[in-house]
């Protein structure tokens, strides 16, 4: 199929430079390379400016879970724009998508996590979060329960809340974040950080932080603690299995709420419809976008407890967006969910093709330049060392290896990412046994073009 409605690719560059401000980018660096530009997509390949096709390891922004090219999404965004395109959610008003939806999320989610507070988008979400969890607390006459603890590395959005909950630093550097009463505690990365702890004690170890963290900053204090199940743009970070059990008892020993961050692991990617039924902890709240509607239209929410809903609902909560609920938004997302139901893409991700990328992934560890492999359901990483038996990081500033590897990945038209060192994918729910073959393929390549690199340059020295 031919490429329809689209300029001469340098003519484009040409105005994404001088026009566009990218984010996370350094915006001269681009445009002097020029961006590579997207033209379709159509399953979990992409096809570029100049007619190439590229295998998407990472669903756009973890998010179209789905895959490409659905036409029942594009059907549902025409019909409902055409009936109502547009009204908010305040003043007392409400329109039949939203009402569907929440009352679908209700369904889908565990427990009695039966409300939703829509927004656009995760950072929204989370920005909700905070201001929730804190009226939730000031309504139950304790006002001083106003800090949120999370953890280093973690990613939580980009607004000024967002950001400050996670726990990048360059992204503090920029801005004066964190906004007050935001603590971070310790990542549960045993790779990189655990020393001579076998997976077991270290997760122990971190998990009780918390704890520690609780006793210096006071019971009376601390309001909640966010995490993600499993750390996505931190580097698919996946906690040993004694880490979730202890932050549980914790939580539940101290009166703080949990809140689950399933931006990036709800909706399948782990196997299950979220990930926190797959680590196995109970949050109060969670945090939900992207695979909400595949990334097809901007939506996100908080999923919050009947207890919670019931105590902010005794008040006037005054916090909202205007695109909170957002029609269009919601039919698109309902339209989502009835594809994952009835595709049973879920279960599949769980019983067929997650087990099939486990077993591929984690094969490349026998490639040189790779140490550990970490894989749930369908979002993996692989660290990369110069030295496997000591997990050694290399001598090179931290990233220097993974961006080169990811460049070459790039040319080999497979879109895999870096975080660090770290090679992270997460392809579409629909990625086929053969697509994983071409993955795999394509990514071994990668490592031996990275390490013939490396080994020229003088690069495989650990730190």
């Amino acid at each position: 199929m031919p490429l329809t409605n689209i300029r001469p690719t340098a003519e484009l560059q040409a105005m994404d430079a001088a026009h566009h401000m990218h984010p996370f980018t350094a915006g001269n660096d681009l445009a002097t390379k020029g961006a590579r530009i997207i033209a379709r997509g159509n399953g979990v390949w992409l096809t570029d400016s100049e007619g190439t096709e590229i295998l998407d390891g990472m669903s756009g922004l973890w998010c179209v879970n789905i895959g490409y090219g659905r036409a029942e999404l594009a059907a549902a965004a025409e019909r409902q724009m055409r009936e109502l395109p547009f009204y908010n959610t305040f003043f007392q008003t409400s329109h039949a998508p939203v009402i569907e939806l929440s009352a679908k999320l209700a369904e889908l989610v565990p427990g009695d996590l039966n409300n939703v507070f829509f927004a656009s988008s995760g950072s929204e979400a989370n920005d909700t979060n905070i201001r929730m969890v804190r009226h939730y607390w000031s309504l139950k006459g304790k006002p001083e329960k106003t800090v949120i603890i999370s953890r280093k590395n973690a990613y939580h959005g980009s607004t000024l809340g967002g950001a400050s909950l996670g726990g990048m630093v360059p992204m503090h550097q920029q801005g004066s974040l964190p906004i007050p009463d935001v603590h971070h505690i310790n990542q549960p990365n045993w790779w990189a950080e655990g020393g001579d702890m076998s997976p077991e004690e270290f997760g122990h170890a971190r998990a009780r932080e918390l704890e520690t963290a609780i006793h210096e900053i006071g019971e009376d204090k601390v309001a909640a603690f966010i995490a993600e199940p499993i750390q996505g743009a931190g580097g698919v970070i996946v906690p040993p299995d004694s880490y979730w059990p202890e932050i549980q008892r914790i939580c539940d020993a101290h009166d703080i709420l949990l809140i689950a961050d399933e931006v990036i692991c709800g909706f399948g990617r782990t196997g299950n419809w979220f990930g926190h039924e797959t680590v196995g902890w109970r949050p109060d709240i969670i945090t939900i976008a992207k695979g909400l509607s595949s990334g097809y239209q901007p939506i996100g929410g908080s999923v919050v407890s009947d207890e919670i809903a019931g105590v902010i609902g005794s008040d006037e909560f005054n916090h909202g967006y205007t695109y909170s609920g957002h029609p269009v938004a919601a039919a698109v997302a309902l339209e989502n969910l009835r594809i994952l139901v009835e595709e049973n893409m879920v279960a599949r991700v769980r019983d067929q093709i997650g087990p099939y990328l486990k077993e591929r992934w984690t094969a490349l560890t026998d490639h040189p330049l790779v140490g550990e492999a970490k894989i749930v359901g369908l979002m993996g990483s692989l660290a990369l060392t110069p030295d496997k038996s000591s997990r050694a990081a290399f001598a090179a500033e931290a990233g220097t290896v993974g961006y080169i590897c990811r460049e070459f990945s790039f040319a080999n038209n497979l879109i895999m990412r870096h975080v660090g060192d770290r090679m992270i994918i997460a392809p579409p729910l629909c990625i086929t046994e053969a697509e994983v073959d071409t993955l795999v393929e394509r990514a071994w390549t990668t490592f031996d073009q990275t390490h013939a690199k490396l080994k020229a340059e003088g690069m495989l020295r650990a730190a």
